[in-house]
């Protein structure tokens, strides 16, 4: 038999355990196994395999477990006392590999029972039967007298040598903290949790129920929601992603919605993503039920600071989850992904106070003390501390227009590798649906498609109101989508120049127009980018009806910055020239008309338009993509109304 048998049954069932959230959410929870290995000496020594912190039971891996040696973890039982972070050093001076994930907090609360499988997860149900007065009774009536219960003590060494000293119980029942179950075999443990899971809801089902407390509240429409979100994003002043979720609609909607609220998470470990509190706001007026939660969590803050850990400042006062009423709940995050784990913890935390309120009336959260002891615990904190610095982009929200091809994919692929949240607009499907491939390729948040002509008004409006109600806001507009309009002026037909007018400068328009609407309204600024041309200030004979359209934009952005500086909205252009790069604009003979008036060969045309800027080199749409990302960040803060050429240095179309 395998010596690392016990760890390859860990992760199996902690990847079962982990599969249900009503039992563990993101990183939540942990388990265990001991066994026996060899060591670099060819010593056989005891381990115990424990999760790791931060870890997520729902992807476990072996690497998530550090094997740490059981006899020095053994060696700290009957010490008197140990702060945590001397118990963490003794902990991870205990690791058989010293460079592996930092263990579990948790760590001894396993090492001290003498089990070779143990289970410890936040179970809604269990916490329900926790979480007010009478806890002890509730879970002596549901599970019985083998199970013992702990009153709320925060993990750490006096809780590890408590629970230790119980492994004469079935398990153990840890008041707002979850369920701790132990065997020998590891189908066995597994099923221990289940069995007691099942329990506690037969019991719960089994109690008389409050009058119903729901009411119903008129859904909000689209705009109505897009408001809603564009205020609150406002109001909240920080450029992140804001999801709504109606999964809490029943949640949000009830009349006893802030005694709901006011019980707190479910389990301590919740409040290191949710906070303490959600917010509960009116859709009439978002920022009152904002303001209202900040004053809260000031006071409290003020009330509890002097047991702030030295080194440590205020989290700052603003929810991360906030209900509301005919709608559900709106949570925040740099990526639609961190707010659905927002969503999702809130889900189960506010369910756990909705079922204790309707089985015994009231629900019972921690004291504010030990509420703030955990809001700002250093041992919890780790888990967010350690997570890779946030990208340039995180939170923030842009539109990219003609993102299929081109110069809009370059900048599209590009904002998304700085954690920008991407929406990917044009009217050819398989190519955005190509760059929305290769944003899952490298790991980029994922894009949101909007397919349509942006010269319509209509599909200008569905874009950015998609935009605000699947990622929350807008914080700026690549204006980008644009065709090639060759012949003389003599052969140019009046449907071709309506055309080059229509999807080069009135979609540009249109789009200009709403965005600073949703500016507007927004209140937190904004930045528009304009993809001109060099032609712009250099036309080609052959090329006017693409060059008037370019020269118009430019204008257009002009009249922009202009109007929308006063709610600190900048506008700005660039002028590229000759990006060939997996661009359309080349199509329909395109490519061989500017190649004739060029006098070369259509395949010598890239090589010409090098040759001729100062340069000397080929413009790539990464370039564009780069002086873009530079005019929608706070470095061009002070830039409004400029034009930027990115074209290799054509004299004659030196921004003038």
């Amino acid at each position: 038999m395998s010596q690392y048998k016990p760890l390859e049954e860990l992760v199996l069932r902690s990847q079962k355990l982990g599969a249900d959230q009503s039992l563990v959410v993101y990183g939540g929870g942990n388990t265990s196994s001991k066994g026996r290995i060899t060591d670099h000496l060819g010593r056989d020594r005891d381990v115990l395999w424990v999760k790791g912190s931060g870890a997520d039971m729902g992807n476990a891996a072996a690497k998530d477990y550090p094997a740490l040696y059981l006899e020095e973890l053994l060696a700290l039982r009957d010490m008197n006392a140990l702060d945590d972070e001397v118990m963490t050093d003794y902990v991870t001076r205990a690791l058989v590999d010293p460079t592996s994930r930092r263990p579990s907090i948790e760590t001894l609360l396993h090492a001290f029972l003498p089990f070779k499988h143990i289970d410890h997860v936040h179970a809604d149900l269990i916490c329900a039967l926790t979480n007010h007065k009478d806890g002890h009774r509730a879970v002596a009536e549901a599970l019985g007298d083998g199970f013992a219960y702990v009153d709320w003590k925060r993990p750490g060494f006096e809780l590890s040598q408590i629970v230790g000293k119980l492994g004469d119980h079935e398990g153990v029942i840890l008041a707002h903290h979850g369920i701790v179950v132990w065997d020998e075999d590891t189908d066995k443990c597994y099923a221990k949790t289940g069995i007691a899971v099942a329990k506690a809801e037969k019991y719960l089902a089994s109690l008389q129920k409050r009058p119903d407390s729901k009411f119903s509240h008129q859904d909000l429409t689209g705009d109505e929601l897009t408001r809603v979100l564009l205020q609150l994003r406002g109001t909240l002043g920080k450029k992140q992603v804001l999801r709504s979720d109606s999964r809490l609609r029943a949640l949000a909607d009830r009349q006893d919605v802030t005694a709901l609220v006011a019980a707190g998470t479910s389990s301590a470990d919740h409040m290191l993503r949710v906070r303490p509190w959600s917010a509960v706001i009116d859709a009439n007026e978002p920022a009152a039920g904002v303001n209202t939660f900040r004053s809260k969590y000031e006071n409290y803050f003020n009330a509890n600071k002097s047991l702030l850990p030295q080194g440590y400042v205020s989290h700052g006062n603003d929810p991360k989850v906030v209900l509301v009423p005919g709608l559900g709940a709106v949570t925040t995050g740099a990526t639609i992904a961190e707010s659905k784990i927002l969503a999702d913890i809130a889900l189960h935390t506010h369910t756990v106070a909705a079922t204790v309120i309707d089985a015994f009336g009231t629900a019972e959260g921690l004291p504010d003390s030990e509420t703030f002891q955990f809001d700002y615990w250093p041992m919890e904190l780790f888990k967010l501390q350690s997570k890779p610095a946030p990208k340039k982009f995180a939170g923030q929200i842009f539109i990219v227009t003609g993102a299929g091809s081109g110069i809009g994919r370059g900048i599209a692929l590009h904002l998304g590798s700085l954690g920008a949240n991407v929406v990917l607009a044009d009217l050819d499907a398989k190519g955005v649906e190509e760059v929305s491939a290769e944003f899952k390729a490298g790991s980029l948040p994922e894009p949101l498609i909007m397919l349509g002509d942006q010269s319509s008004e209509q599909v200008v409006h569905d874009t950015i109101g998609k935009t605000v109600e699947h990622f929350g806001g807008l914080d700026g507009v690549v204006i980008n989508a644009g065709i090639g309009v060759s012949d003389t002026l003599e052969d140019l037909s009046a449907d071709k120049w309506r055309k080059g007018l229509e999807v080069n400068l009135t979609s540009a328009f249109l789009m200009t127009k709403k965005a600073l609407a949703t500016f507007k309204e927004q209140k937190l600024g904004g930045s528009i980018v304009y993809i001109a041309s060099k032609n712009a200030f250099a036309p080609g004979a052959g090329f006017g009806g693409y060059s008037v359209t370019k020269a118009g934009m430019l204008q257009l952005m002009r009249i922009a910055a202009l109007e929308a500086g006063s709610m600190g909205v900048r506008c700005n252009a660039i002028n590229p020239d000759a990006v060939f790069d997996n661009s359309k604009l080349w199509e329909g003979g395109v490519r061989e008309q500017r190649a004739a008036a060029h006098g070369v060969k259509p395949e010598e045309l890239e090589d010409f338009y090098a040759s001729r800027n100062i340069l000397k080199a080929r413009v790539r749409s990464v370039d564009v993509a780069q002086t873009v990302a530079f005019l929608l960040s706070d470095e061009s803060s002070r830039t409004t109304g400029a034009v930027i050429a990115v074209d290799g240095g054509v004299g004659a179309a030196f921004p003038r």
